[in-house]
């Protein structure tokens, strides 16, 4: 008995021992460990379950655990501190959830009964994912089906699907190892910036097709505007998905069919109605005007069918508009391919002027309501609950100006940057017990002047796109109808140097570079005259173009009408008549950010440009190169230009500094409490 006790211990300690006889005799033998149900075994089982939601979830959860050979989670983690069922979650909208399982660093998991709508799962997750540490995978089950959705940042969302009655086929197990052991393998090969250069590329053919054809440059850019709105709107369901899709394999072959349906959908857009016995939502907006359709030919459809099948659910908002500026724009064509800007060169700008004093407002509203809080009444806390309430109000009122719009970039950057600062405070109200308000602050905040009808009727598409994006990432949906609201009093096309501004409360921009030299060339002698007519005392003649954009700036804000503005201009604005609007804006306020000197791309080409923060000179606070100053000086340095310094012509009759100091020293008494004088000269 001694050699079958010393098995039975041995299996009984390891746990992947075997338990043979041969010749009488009891041997323990190792083997691989087998999971304790296959998965044939696992589709036996669920095939014939009926059960609701409740009772199963959390068996048909440890089933699958047991398939892919994964700890439980009591045994995995008993203190449920990183893997546990009924893991507790905010909504967004407020009041308290529940994920039905979270793996910290993994997934969380929704069930809901069998033929429920896994979407409206999906959004539940969406709601939670903050709370659940944004896990990298977000999986929802019916029992029927599991769909991973991948959570991973700076990558576009993919889907993978798998059937009960398909689960055992190799790849669908590989999914489901990968769920439960390595996230990262269902991590997306390519980039959202990958896809949105792809996506622009594909249009940018289209459009110069197009154009060969003779058809006019603005009308081609603003119905492959449509398109790709389209396009976008059917990949995050305010459209049916796979429309464009079954539209050009239906009638890809007869363009005037094709172009016949295309203007029936943007019709149903436009107003809401019914598209092939679908019903369409209500976008109006002026992007679904009553501007013709194109018609395309058979190759140019058959290029939309190609482009509709990239995920325009993941396009990178933050520079799409630059790219499809390109394509759509014959002027910017040659820019195809080139280098664009970012969103972390935009987000160096936009911080500091914009959301450095807001945050700065937030933190005392913050600290001055968790006081009240702290004092426990019913009064205290009704206070605290209006102080933070009107810091929302607040936010829904910021009006932000981009007077040289481009697509739109900018404007988007900062609209993403003033919702994750209310998602901030609405976090707030939910953590004291408090509900939550749905977003407030929308593209009606936003406005812009561009000159470009290219980039104008771009800027508007690339804000709406990237806000009803940013609304799904976090849970809320979509906005409500109509879906885009006009903008056409926020959004104008105009030369911004020879119109007024609106008030607002900032100003970012990424003004026009161009030199004193090439205007004339570029824009024309009678142009220039008259630019030069109007800032005539306030700009000198021989300024870059970007100047009057500052000097613009300048003026909105001492005339109370603006608080803090932002804006790029060449190095060269540091010295020479450039240098005369930054001493403006030191005379009627101050510079409170700077960074003198940093690599920029200008269309296309590689450029040095400074970029300015400015105010009235109430900011006590000041950066400089990244560094804190007491101090900016107008050449955006911390110290005086000396070696370019002027003599003063009141200087002239003053004594050099070494005949100075031999007076003092035969006149000692004669210049006590005499006037300091700053002497240029000879030391």
């Amino acid at each position: 008995m001694g050699g079958i006790q010393k098995a039975v211990g041995a299996l009984q300690r390891h746990g992947n021992l075997r338990l043979v006889a041969y010749n009488h005799r009891l041997w323990a033998l190792d083997t691989p460990p087998r999971n304790p149900m296959t998965a044939p075994e696992f589709i036996a089982k669920w095939s014939k379950v009926d059960l609701t939601e409740r009772s199963a979830a959390q068996q048909h959860f440890l089933d699958l655990c047991e398939l892919v050979g994964h700890p439980k989670p009591a045994a995995a983690d008993p203190t449920g501190e990183s893997f546990t069922f009924e893991k507790g979650a905010s909504k967004q909208g407020g009041g308290d959830g529940w994920a039905d399982v979270w793996k910290k660093d993994f997934f969380g998991w929704e069930y809901k009964g069998r033929h429920k709508d896994l979407n409206a799962a999906y959004d539940q997750l969406l709601e939670y994912r903050a709370d659940l540490e944004n896990p990298p995978l977000l999986v929802v089950c019916d029992m029927d089906i599991i769909r991973v959705h991948t959570n991973f940042n700076n990558a576009p969302t993919r889907i993978h699907e798998i059937t009960l009655a398909t689960l055992d086929q190799p790849r669908n197990l590989e999914i489901l190892n990968a769920v439960f052991h390595a996230p990262d393998k269902l991590r997306p090969g390519v980039t959202s910036q990958a896809i949105t250069e792809k996506a622009s590329g594909h249009f940018a053919e289209m459009a110069e097709s197009m154009r060969e054809r003779g058809l006019d440059p603005q009308a081609v850019a603003h119905y492959l505007v449509r398109v790709v709105f389209c396009l976008f709107a059917e990949d995050v369901g305010l459209l049916e998905r796979g429309l464009f899709a079954r539209l050009v394999t239906r009638t890809g072959s007869d363009p005037k069919k094709f172009a016949r349906h295309v203007g029936e959908l943007f019709s149903a857009m436009s107003t809401g109605g019914e598209f092939l016995l679908e019903p369409v939502r209500h976008f109006n907006g002026s992007l679904f005007d009553t501007a013709p359709v194109l018609e395309l030919t058979v190759m140019e459809i058959a290029a939309i069918g190609t482009v509709a099948g990239e995920d325009w659910s993941a396009v990178d908002v933050s520079i799409s508009g630059t790219l499809f500026e390109r394509g759509l724009n014959p002027a910017k064509r040659s820019q195809l391919g080139s280098h664009y800007t970012g969103r972390p060169d935009i987000e160096t700008v936009v911080e500091p002027v914009i959301l450095v004093p807001l945050r700065r407002e937030w933190a005392e509203v913050r600290a001055r309501a968790e006081g009240l809080l702290t004092a426990g009444s019913k009064k205290s806390r009704a206070q605290a609950e209006k102080l933070v309430l009107a810091f929302l109000e607040r936010l829904k009122t910021v009006r932000v100006l981009d007077p040289a719009g481009g697509s739109g970039n900018f404007l988007y950057v900062t609209l993403q940057k003033l919702l994750e600062l209310e998602k901030d405070v609405n976090h707030f109200l939910r953590e004291h017990g408090f509900t939550p308000q749905f977003p407030q602050v929308s593209p009606l905040q936003l406005h812009c002047i561009e000159i470009d009808p290219y980039a104008h009727d771009l800027a508007q598409t690339v804000v709406w796109i990237g806000y009803i994006q940013w609304l799904r990432a976090n849970g809320y949906g979509f906005p409500a109808e109509p879906i885009l609201k006009p903008m056409s009093s926020n959004f104008r096309c105009a030369d911004a140097l020879f119109t007024d501004w609106p008030e607002v409360d900032f100003i970012v921009s990424n003004p026009p570079f161009l030199g004193d030299k090439l205007m004339r060339r570029q824009l024309g002698h009678e142009y220039v005259d008259k630019l030069r007519k109007l800032f005539e005392g306030r700009i000198p003649g021989q300024s870059d173009l970007c100047c009057y954009w500052f000097e613009k700036s300048r003026d909105l804000i001492e005339q109370v009408k603006c608080k803090r503005a932002g804006l790029l201009a060449t190095q060269g604005i540091r010295g020479g008549a450039n240098r005369e609007v930054l001493k403006r804006i030191k005379q009627s306020g101050d510079i409170f950010f700077a960074v003198s000197d940093r690599d920029w791309i200008l269309d296309g080409a590689n450029v040095h440009v400074s970029m300015i923060g400015f105010d009235s000179g109430i900011e006590s606070a000041k950066t400089l190169d990244g560094k804190p100053v007491t101090k900016i000086q107008a050449n955006l340095s911390e110290r005086l230009d000396l070696p370019h310094a002027k003599p003063l012509h009141v200087n002239s009759e003053i004594l050099p500094c070494n005949r100075l100091c031999r007076v003092q020293q035969a006149f000692p008494r004669k210049l006590e409490g005499s006037p300091v004088f700053f002497i240029s000269g000879s030391a």
